[in-house]
């Protein structure tokens, strides 16, 4: 079984979710489902087709959840050395061509949210860092062409 990297705060957010879609929305998909049906033939009642979906998507998401809280590697961001780039750390990294300077944290991929500077382990740019230490410079391949990035910090 595949183990999925994550944070502290991502597990507890998937958590939260789990229970979030156990305790109430399964409720109100179940309560809309026998509403649905009580209102006679089911062959054409849309109401009941539509309750039916929901529930059913609920039903995905929990297992799905389940699944990967089951398969969750927690890591504490506290306990990594900053020498080099790991899963958890932050980095700013400088534009070789522009001097933009960006700064990214390196998340699981159910946290990562880019307009916060949060990017994937499974991003290109994260996979270019990984391993890598300040001062180096790395080349990606994003979906605009190649960037090339000078590691300026890893906290």
């Amino acid at each position: 079984m595949e183990k999925l990297p994550m944070t502290k705060e991502g597990f507890t957010k998937l958590q939260e979710e789990l229970e979030r879609l156990k305790r109430v929305d399964r409720a109100q998909a179940i309560t809309a489902l026998n509403e649905a049906a009580g209102h006679g033939d089911l062959t054409d009642n849309a109401d009941y087709r539509v309750a039916k979906e929901r529930r059913d998507y609920i039903e995905g998401k929990i297992k799905e959840l389940e699944n990967k809280l089951a398969r969750a590697q927690v890591i504490e961001a506290k306990d990594l050395s900053t020498d080099r780039v790991v899963f958890g750390c932050t980095v700013l990294l400088g534009d070789v061509e522009t001097d933009r300077q960006v700064r990214y944290k390196i998340v699981g991929a159910d946290e990562a949210d880019i307009r916060n500077g949060r990017i994937s382990i499974n991003s290109p740019v994260a996979k270019a860092l990984i391993g890598r230490g300040i001062g180096e410079v790395v080349q990606v391949v994003v979906p605009s062409g190649k960037k090339e990035y000078e590691i300026l910090e890893i906290s």
